[in-house]
């Protein structure tokens, strides 16, 4: 006799666009039923209704993930749906312009920071939340780090502090996750291409002054890379993982 495993829910933010909306297609593609965040309703909205047509469970939850009443108010809308969550991807973030860092107004700053840091903080905290009282009690958190994690590019000091700072965040969520069969991981992610990648295909600025067009990857790779660690069971974690085009310019001397 068969019986029906219950599909699991994942909650994908920045799932517009780029890397959140490729691997929020990839989770449908898997089974997931997806819960899609974003600053803008309407690519969220076209995703649901594209994801509806296949037969597929998409809820499209506009959100600020920088304001913690628009997450609070996204996790209310997931627990009153469907009591529990069992993937974050904790992928919404935006840069700065590449500026010296006197040039760089405060308010791109902040920008950078209340998003890519305090947003993935909001975020995890309320899904470390949901996920400790649910029953069966844990689940799975992976952020969404970069390569400016390890080695900064240029005039990036903004992205590079918010992306060093989620480092320290996932691996305190890894370790203060354990009691409550929490995990945390994080994918540190190197010239995927994306709408606003495209521009490092026509040269970037290097770390000798120079300006180079730099190799990309396909995207739906890092799909591809959370849906593999969405699949292990929660007594086995990828910490880290570096996923990058293969002939960037990051290991070695330049």
């Amino acid at each position: 006799m068969q019986t029906n495993t219950p599909q699991k829910i994942a909650l994908v933010t920045g799932a517009g666009s780029g890397i959140g909306r490729a691997t929020a297609i990839g989770l449908l593609n898997e089974g997931w039923q997806v819960v899609l965040a974003g600053r803008r309703a309407e690519p969220l909205e076209r995703l649901a209704a594209e994801a509806q047509s296949r037969g597929q469970s998409a809820l499209a939850v506009p959100t600020d993930v920088s304001d913690p009443a628009s997450v609070q108010a996204l996790f209310d809308t997931i627990e009153r749906n469907f009591g529990r969550l069992d993937l974050l991807f904790n992928n919404a973030g935006v840069n700065a312009p590449a500026v010296p860092m006197d040039e760089l107004p405060l308010e791109k700053w902040f920008s950078v920071l209340n998003t890519n840091v305090t947003g993935v903080f909001l975020c995890a905290r309320a899904a470390f939340g949901l996920m400790r009282r649910q029953s069966p009690q844990g689940g799975r958190i992976v952020n969404t780090g970069s390569i400016s994690a390890h080695s900064p590019r240029p005039f990036t000091a903004p992205y590079t502090a918010s992306k060093h700072a989620v480092a320290g965040l996932t691996k305190a969520l890894a370790l203060d996750g354990r009691a409550f069969n929490i995990v945390a991981s994080q994918l540190d992610i190197g010239n995927a291409l994306t709408e606003l990648s495209e521009r490092m295909t026509r040269g970037v600025l290097q770390a000798n002054g120079t300006t180079a067009a730099e190799p990309m990857m396909d995207v739906r790779h890092i799909a591809d890379a959370v849906c593999q660690i969405a699949a292990l069971p929660l007594n086995t974690n990828v910490l880290n993982m570096t996923l990058m085009a293969s002939n960037m310019p990051f290991v070695g001397r330049g």
